[in-house]
């Protein structure tokens, strides 16, 4: 890098700010990740989606990931529960931000039928908060030692969440410039005309036209509120469009804690001012006396090079489906961890048979034996966890049929469309490797 630039970047990125946005960052996180875990155990999910199922599938790379027995399943919720609070308390704050991110990151890595996008913001964040010094005010540490007291940090360790929520919102708006979002109003001209019992606006879901409104409405929305939010005279009225946006979204759609996530989240583009204020309400006050926090020279160029090298992941990932060919929609290769936010209505069925081609046999095998009804549905559309399937049901007969072979017959309808065949049905699945390759023995989709 030009030392020139590097300066620069050093200058801007390591300059010493307030602290306020990034304590305000830190107390919703916390309080927020607490009042998931407990909403997460209250309804029951640590039963439904870890202690019911028999089987787990992965994602690549991380099929050694462990699944605890029921009570270590409960250690390990409480364990990020009580973590979550730490962070909001600023108690133990980095030993709690790294015991969060790895408890809650293994807790998604156990089954890759439970990815959700805001699942994996919660890790980035969780990530970075690891490393910012977001417990130098308003926190018990800050209380206990007061010699790491500071009222200013390093600009990046706010710039960093900035850019992450510019990204997420500025690459789900770039998934939305297609056909089916822009020319089909789809999915949403299914799914509105489901919500026409909502008072007042709920009539106008059962119109074509609604579902273009509010397809090229949320393609625009995505595309520019990011960048809005980041001048501060369109602030205030970009923070209200997201507020009204994704409070719009809580209520007609079953999308969890995505919206609330965002509406915290984006907070953090205010400045100091407006957070010492807010804070002030709950008893913040800030430092008449200007004190620093900032890594060494040496630091601060292994940190730069250390973001850097994040963010270029973070801006190709979303488009590595790219590499592959046919609608990504449909093979879902490069599908996952690309912002890609309810852009398909998506069904499927998955039929797999057994064959003993030695005693010229074949069998059906009935899904629901090995797999929750959630697992199975997600299962029939998405092709990688049909190979780790497949893969389950040789091993599972290998003692009862020499050399099985497991073929499926699947179908799937996207976006109202006919349901159409989705993979060779001639293909072994339990032969086939699981990796970053274009799965050939995927259908096109013409």
């Amino acid at each position: 890098m030009n030392n020139y630039i590097e300066n620069k970047i050093l200058k801007s990125w390591f300059q010493p700010i307030r602290i306020a946005p990034l304590i305000s960052f830190r107390i919703f996180f916390g309080l927020l990740m607490a009042w998931g875990m407990i909403r997460f155990i209250q309804n029951g999910w640590i039963e439904k989606l870890y202690v019911e199922p028999k089987f787990f599938f992965k994602y690549y790379g991380f099929e050694w990931v462990p699944v605890p027995d029921e009570t270590g399943l409960y250690i390990l919720v409480y364990t990020i529960l009580v973590s979550a609070l730490f962070i909001a308390l600023g108690f133990f704050y980095r030993l709690s931000a790294i015991i969060f991110f790895g408890s809650f990151t293994w807790l998604e890595l156990m089954d890759a039928t439970n990815y959700l996008n805001h699942y994996y913001l919660v890790c980035l964040f969780a990530f970075w908060l690891i490393f910012v010094p977001a417990n130098r005010a308003f926190s018990l540490d800050a209380f206990i030692f007061k010699n790491i007291k500071r009222s200013h940090v390093p600009a990046w360790s706010i710039y960093i969440f900035i850019f992450q929520m510019v990204l997420v919102y500025t690459c789900a708006g770039i998934a939305k410039l297609n056909y089916d979002w822009l020319f089909r109003a789809m999915p949403l001209g299914i799914w509105l005309p489901e919500h026409t019992d909502i008072p007042v606006l709920g009539y106008f879901f059962q119109f074509k036209w609604t579902a273009y409104i509010f397809s090229w409405g949320g393609a625009i929305y995505d595309l520019s509120i990011g960048w809005l939010l980041l001048f501060s005279k369109m602030r205030p009225w970009a923070y209200v469009a997201v507020v009204v946006f994704h409070l719009m979204t809580w209520m007609l759609f079953n999308i969890g804690l995505f919206p609330i996530i965002m509406i915290g989240s984006t907070l953090i583009f205010f400045s100091a001012d407006f957070h010492e204020r807010l804070l002030g309400y709950i008893g913040y006050k800030s430092s008449t006396t200007e004190s620093h926090f900032s890594p060494s020279k040496l630091g601060q160029q292994i940190l730069l090079k250390g973001i850097l090298i994040y963010m270029i992941i973070q801006v190709v990932l979303p488009f590595r489906h790219w590499l592959y060919p046919g609608n990504v929609l449909w093979t879902e290769e490069g599908y996952r961890f690309s912002w890609r936010v309810m852009l398909v209505e998506k069904s499927g069925s998955a039929t797999f048979h057994i064959h003993d081609r030695k005693n010229n046999r074949s069998s059906e095998i009935i899904n629901g034996q090995y797999l929750t009804r959630f697992q199975e549905k997600q299962m029939s559309i998405q092709p990688d966890f049909m190979i780790q399937f497949a893969k389950h049901l040789k091993k599972t007969y290998k003692n009862k049929v020499e050399k099985p072979e497991i073929t499926v017959d699947a179908h799937v309808a996207i976006n109202g469309r006919t349901s159409r065949r989705f993979i060779d049905s001639t293909i072994n699945l339990a032969e086939q490797r699981d990796n970053f390759l274009t799965k050939k023995w995927i259908l096109s989709y013409k």
